[in-house]
């Protein structure tokens, strides 16, 4: 297949920004999965644990073992939804904020550098082509799923 594919391209830079920023925050001792849920619980103050592992696309299982850790080191804490006695609502605790502070600046090193030798008029025609592919592929997806599954017999 070819690796100039434009999904192979972006999954690849998804992956490198992932890795460049693991690599400057192995230092906290967390993981760089624990690292993106604080990162979106920072984002998304009040975030339940589905729509977090919606996020992260991950099962929600596996967010819950997250949450768990994350909350056990004092970073995370989870609050009854006033909306929904059966979820929880995350937030970061007082002991994170700096956490989150830091992997603020972090981030943005890591974008600037990515950024390097590139000009206002390509990142913009840059963003403006990747905002219509994301929209291009919600629709699809919202497309699919109005569309109702046929069923193939074997007879």
């Amino acid at each position: 297949m070819d690796q100039h594919h434009i999904a192979f391209v972006i999954n690849d830079v998804a992956r490198l920004f992932r890795r460049r920023f693991d690599e400057r925050t192995r230092s906290f001792g967390i993981t760089g999965p624990q690292m993106r849920a604080l990162v979106q619980i920072m984002r998304f103050p009040g975030i339940n644990q589905g729509a977090l592992a919606d996020r992260l696309d991950v099962e929600p299982i596996t967010t819950c073992r997250m949450v768990d850790r994350l909350e056990q080191a004092n970073l995370v804490e989870r609050r009854r939804d006033p909306q929904d006695r059966r979820a929880w609502q995350l937030f970061l605790t007082n002991a994170a904020e700096p956490i989150a502070q830091q992997l603020q600046a972090i981030g943005q090193s890591v974008l600037n550098d990515s950024l390097e030798g590139i000009g206002e008029t390509d990142h913009g025609a840059v963003m403006a082509v990747l905002k219509q592919i994301r929209d291009n592929l919600n629709r699809a997806a919202g497309d699919a799923a109005n569309v109702t599954p046929k069923v193939i017999s074997n007879g």
